[in-house]
């Protein structure tokens, strides 16, 4: 059942990009169109490739706090670094933990998300309930997973896709507007328990199988490619940039 008032749930920004995410009450919508700290660091290899999610489950491993706004990774072996501050050593430590070379890279204006041009993501509360039941996975489980950077509750399982496709609205949380872009196509990333890295078997059929039984009538199914998609991608126009947005907006529908 629809709740009466959709707001936004929690916003969530994944300071190194590919490890965890840190909860935030408030973030500010950068010149780049995405959220303060939100993939602001990466680590890259010798041949300047990403380490991410796609190439190896270790990047479940470690923890990331904020501390005064600086992102410290937590090692399984207790280890701790202030990337921003011990760039040497997070190096250091980030190269013994994956096996390679690695580099760290910062970006503050943007951030080093996949989709340069565009902004935040987006899910409601009710499509992470809906996912997490077709896997009988907990509700948390299917945020560390999908990896959204704003949850709005209040409204339907896939409200978030009506956002995208030709004559879609957009939508405000508090005064900033968020106008949708592209459906979020899957990798092998939400296969995966964040805790114990083991990929569920058949998830892709059983995902694609629940996507289509599921699509709302409210979305336009011409804008999108194929159903292995879940949350959308957003874009912020430029006149709200500088702005901020906080946990327990309300959101209106444009």
């Amino acid at each position: 059942m629809e709740e009466k008032t959709p707001k936004v749930e929690s916003l969530r920004v994944f300071p190194v990009k590919a490890l965890e995410g840190v909860d935030v009450k408030e973030a500010e919508v950068l010149e780049g169109g995405t959220l303060a700290r939100d993939r602001e660091f990466a680590v890259f290899d010798t041949d300047g490739e990403v380490i991410n999610g796609k190439r190896t489950p270790l990047v479940h491993r470690p923890d990331v706090k904020l501390e005064d706004g600086a992102p410290v990774i937590s090692f399984p072996d207790g280890e701790e670094v202030k990337i921003s501050e011990e760039k040497g050593r997070a190096e250091s430590l980030l190269s013994d933990f994956f096996g390679v070379e690695a580099t760290v890279r910062r970006d503050g204006s943007l951030g080093y998300v996949d989709r340069r041009s565009m902004g935040p993501s987006v899910v409601s509360t009710a499509t992470l309930r809906e996912f997490a039941s077709w896997f009988e996975v907990t509700v948390e489980s299917a945020r560390r997973r999908l990896r959204a950077n704003v949850e709005i509750s209040g409204v339907l399982a896939f409200w978030e896709d009506r956002f995208v496709g030709e004559d879609a609205p957009s939508f405000e949380a508090g005064d900033v507007r968020f106008d949708g872009v592209t459906p979020c196509g899957r990798c092998v990333v939400p296969s995966r328990d964040p805790d114990t890295e083991e990929e569920k078997d058949g998830f892709r059929k059983t995902f694609i199988e629940n996507r289509r039984e599921t699509f709302p009538e409210q979305a336009d199914e011409d804008a999108f490619d194929h159903p292995y998609t879940l949350m959308i991608i957003g874009r912020v126009p430029e006149e709200d940039r500088g702005k901020s947005v906080s946990v327990g907006d309300e959101v209106r529908v444009l």
